[in-house]
Order: C-alpha cells, then sequence, then structure tokens
C-alpha cells in the first residue's frame, strides 16, 4: 500500500542535527529535478525580497520564510515526518505510534512537495516554504514542472499494490496514475453530512477534511490494515467504523472514486 499526502503549509523549525543530504533522499530518480528547484529557489530567496514574496505568495508577515529558503542548504535537516505539521499531522499522530504501526507508515507513506517532489517521511529535510502552486520564474509552474519526473519513478514507487490518494487537488496535479495503476488507485475525500429541513445537505470542510484523512490513516496503521485492492480498502474502513461510499470506474484504467461520509465535523 502507497498513501499519498499532501505537506502542511505549516511545518516545524529548529531543533539540531546535520543540513541537508540531497543524496540520501528516497526516490533517487527525483533528485536532478529537486536540484533544480533547489537551486532556484535558493537564489529567488537570496535576491529581491519583495519579488521572492511575490513569486511565493507570502504576506508581509511570513517575510521570514523568504530568509529561511534562502539558507536551507546550511539549515538543519529533520525527518519529514516531525518537520510537517498542521491539522492532518497532527490527527495522524506519527510521534505516538507503536512500533509495528511506525513502521508500517515509514514503508506506505509518501508526502507530496512543491521542493521535494515527494518524501518518505523519514527522509531528512529542513524546514521550508515553497508550494505546488508556485509558479518560479525559470522553471514555472511546480505542478506542471514535477509531470515528467514524477511519471518515471512513481508507478515502481507505487508497485503492484494500493494507491490511497489523499492529496489536495494541487499536489494531485504533480501526478496521476495511469494505466494498471490506476486501476489499483483509490481517491478519497471526506463529506459532512447533515439534515437541512428534512433534507440531508453534504459538502466538503477543508479543515475537518484533513483531519478526518489523519485519522483515517492512523486507523489503518494501528489496525495493520493492508489492503491490496480499492475494494478491499472499502471493507477496512468499514470494519474501522468509517461510512464509506465507492464508486468504482467505468474502465479499467481509472481510479476508485471513495466517499467517507461523518455525520460530526470535529
Amino acid at each position: 500500500m502507497l498513501v499519498l499526502l499532501p505537506p502542511s503549509e505549516g511545518k516545524a523549525a529548529g531543533g539540531s542535527g546535520a543540513p541537508l543530504e540531497p543524496g540520501s533522499l528516497s526516490l533517487p530518480g527525483l533528485a536532478a529535478a529537486r536540484a533544480a528547484v533547489l537551486e532556484e529557489l535558493v537564489e529567488l530567496c537570496s535576491g529581491d525580497e519583495l519579488k521572492a514574496r511575490e513569486v511565493l505568495g507570502l504576506s508581509e508577515g511570513l517575510r521570514g520564510e523568504v530568509a529561511k529558503n534562502a539558507g536551507l542548504r546550511g539549515a538543519v535537516a529533520r525527518p519529514a515526518g516531525e518537520i510537517y505539521t498542521g491539522v492532518l499531522y497532527d490527527a495522524l499522530g506519527l510521534a505516538g505510534l507503536p512500533a509495528g504501526a511506525r513502521a508500517l507508515a515509514e514503508r506506505s507513506l509518501l508526502v507530496f512537495s512543491g521542493l521535494w517532489g515527494a518524501v518518505r517521511v523519514t527522509d531528512r529535510i529542513p524546514s521550508y516554504r515553497c508550494s505546488m502552486g508556485v509558479k518560479l520564474p525559470g522553471l514555472g509552474a511546480l505542478g506542471a514542472y514535477w509531470r515528467t519526473p514524477m511519471a518515471s519513478v512513481l508507478p515502481e514507487a507505487a508497485g503492484d499494490g494500493l494507491v490511497l490518494d489523499l492529496r489536495s487537488s494541487a499536489y494531485a496535479s504533480a501526478w496521476k496514475p495511469k494505466g494498471e495503476t490506476a486501476g489499483r488507485t483509490a481517491t478519497v475525500r471526506v463529506l459532512h453530512a447533515q439534515i437541512v429541513d428534512g433534507v440531508e445537505k453534504r459538502s466538503v470542510v477543508s479543515h475537518f477534511n484533513k483531519a478526518t484523512k489523519g485519522r483515517l490513516v492512523r486507523d489503518l496503521l494501528l489496525a495493520g490494515a493492508v489492503p491490496a485492492t480499492p475494494g478491499e480498502l472499502v471493507t477496512a474502513l468499514r470494519d474501522l467504523g468509517y461510512a464509506v461510499e465507492a464508486q468504482a470506474p467505468a474502465k479499467s484504467a481509472k481510479s476508485w472514486s471513495l466517499d467517507v461520509v461523518v455525520t460530526q465535523i470535529h
């Protein structure tokens, strides 16, 4: 099973340790693309701060992120599972997982990134600010930039098992499973169902969508669940108490769509 996660805008800073070693990162087929993005990002943030903030979409209050990016090559690196924070990662709670669930997380989780392409939670990276929606002056829109290297690397990472896609749309644009891999992929959205004037209405609520996805992955890890197909995933989630509505693709080379329906948001 390969679980595709978005990163978080918020990232942990500080700590101690050695700086980034690009050659140590997983998915070495992405190394050249990573080096190109890192070089341009550092160069951009080492120059005109106002231009860098404009390109990165940063407010005045986030100007410190520019200096942080400028110093990425010498910054302290920590496991990505410690760097990414925010709603999904708080709900996932990697640090509190027992050994078996933690080992499964290290094998299964892949976090997408505008800067690194994709990393395992054990990969040591520094805190940074560069979303997939950024358009760098030289490389262009990162979502489009990453498609070519991802297309040659991710199918091998997916292997012949289930791909559970929990990414947001910006990060999903960097790699779309195709062919036989797509048929083993399940994309998940979380819907909040409530009764309004006697009629059930459903909506996507961003904050709680992230929290539910984090809890969903945590529950799968704690259960030691390794479903091999989208159908097995549906069964596993229902066994864990989730209300799941599944739509199988009309064609074999298309992904499954899963709706996880919640009546309470927290």
